[in-house]
């Protein structure tokens, strides 16, 4: 089957294993993966008309895995690597506590501002845990939801959301990766707060 060929899917967000198991058999494609690697993760729904990698990067979406093609028509999965991306030469900035602190803040920024983009993924009803590969560029390659919100719709929100992320500053070379993320609900009394000012941190 030619890799632009577009089909119609309907698989329900689910335990990764068997959502790969549905995926396969309607699409053809072969999927090599370790049971070890597939355990506790959970797909998100693929509905719709997409191509065979559209599908299935949708349905890995927020699993922290990634596919690795050995032909067009089979693939094994790993974990999620960061890829390396070249970076203009910069100035080097004195004291890593302060950068530290600086860019932990730009990532609070950014998430604020992708959150509160959508009334669905709006901070303060819900309570989930994301990890996020960060390429050097500030480019979120990658991210898994390891706590569901509850709700198949805002987990699949989230997850998008976090896919486009973009931290306005670059990655320190000695941030451990994937970073985790904690978004708690308002009766926690620790919260994210939606601005009129964009960049504003919340508490």
């Amino acid at each position: 089957m030619p890799a632009s060929t577009r089909m119609t899917l309907h698989i329900p967000a689910q335990d990764l294993a068997q959502a790969l198991d549905q995926y396969s058999r309607a699409t053809g494609v072969a999927v090599l993966v370790d049971s070890q690697l597939s355990r506790g993760r959970r797909s998100l729904a693929v509905d719709g008309e997409f191509t065979a990698a559209d599908a299935l990067r949708r349905l890995l979406g927020g699993s922290g895995l990634m596919a690795r093609y050995a032909r067009d028509d089979a693939f094994t999965l790993q974990v999620a690597q960061v890829e390396d991306v070249a970076l203009p030469t910069e100035r080097p900035v004195p004291g890593s506590v302060v950068v530290n602190r600086n860019y932990a803040t730009a990532v609070q920024a950014a998430i604020e501002r992708n959150l509160c983009r959508s009334p669905l993924t709006r901070p303060g009803t819900f309570r989930a845990v994301l990890q996020v590969w960060i390429g050097r560029d500030g480019v979120v390659q990658h991210n898994r939801l390891v706590t569901s919100t509850g709700d198949t719709r805002r987990d699949a929100a989230l997850v998008e959301s976090f896919r486009t992320l973009r931290i306005e500053r670059p990655t320190p070379g000695a941030l451990r990766q994937p970073v985790t993320l904690l978004l708690l609900p308002e009766s926690s009394g620790k919260r994210m707060e939606c601005t009129q000012r964009e960049g504003v941190s919340g508490g």
